[in-house]
Order: C-alpha cells, then structure tokens, then sequence
C-alpha cells in the first residue's frame, strides 16, 4: 500500500512538474518517488534485478541517467532522456496494459476509434515481452 502511495504520486509530481514548464524541483521528487514506490511495490532484490538484466542495461542507463539529470538541475534534457528510458524498459508491458484498457467500459471505446485504434494496435502488438 505504501508503495503504490509513492508511485503514484511520484507521477503526480512528474506529471505536474511537466505542466508547470519543468520545475526542477517538483521533477526531482517525482522522480525519487516514483523509484523508490517501485522498491517497495516489487522489493529491493527484484527491483534491483529488473533495471540491471544484461538486456536492459541500455535503457536502465537512459532512465537513471534522466534521473541524474534532472536532478543536477537540467529537467528538459533528463525528462527526454528518462522518457526514452521508460518505454525501452516497459515496453513489454504496454501490451498488458492496452488489453487492460480496452476492457474498460468508457476507455476501451476511445481506443476503438479510427484514429487512435491503429496507434494503439501498434503499441499493443509488441511481440518483445523483456
């Protein structure tokens, strides 16, 4: 329970540190929220085990490099690099996650139009489960 508190408002804080044309600050605690709900979601060893498998060392470094980043004082260039980072890492979740989404009654419906069903099918269809 705690750690699904302090990821989610860790995305609160980066969400609402992107709003507000990047704040530093607010970035900076997302960013030591988000990592350290993460912990407590899934444990130290697992976490630690997840961000440094061979495979991923690559985006691990973008992610905690954006991190650094940000958190020396340059949000702009560590959000871009932290976002790279993130869907490297999770990139085998965004499938989960769109089939979650489309069994939501007013969601699953906004997913199937036109437009974004082609974009979403896209992000769906990652054959890629790291």
């Amino acid at each position: 329970e705690i750690g699904m508190g302090l990821t989610g408002f860790g995305l609160f804080f980066l969400f609402f540190g992107m709003i507000l044309f990047f704040d530093k600050a607010l970035l900076a605690i997302g960013n030591v929220l988000f990592v350290a709900g993460l912990s407590f979601v899934i444990g130290l060893e697992r976490t630690f085990r997840f961000f440094f498998q061979k495979h991923k060392m690559k985006a691990t470094g973008f992610f905690l490099g954006g991190v650094l980043i940000v958190l020396i004082g340059w949000p702009l260039i560590g959000m871009i690099l932290e976002i790279y980072g993130f869907f490297l890492l999770f990139r085998g979740f965004f499938p989960v996650v769109v089939g979650f989404i489309r069994r939501v009654p007013v969601l699953g419906y906004l997913l199937n139009l036109p437009g974004i069903s082609s974009l979403v099918d896209k992000v769906g269809e990652s054959n890629n489960m790291v």
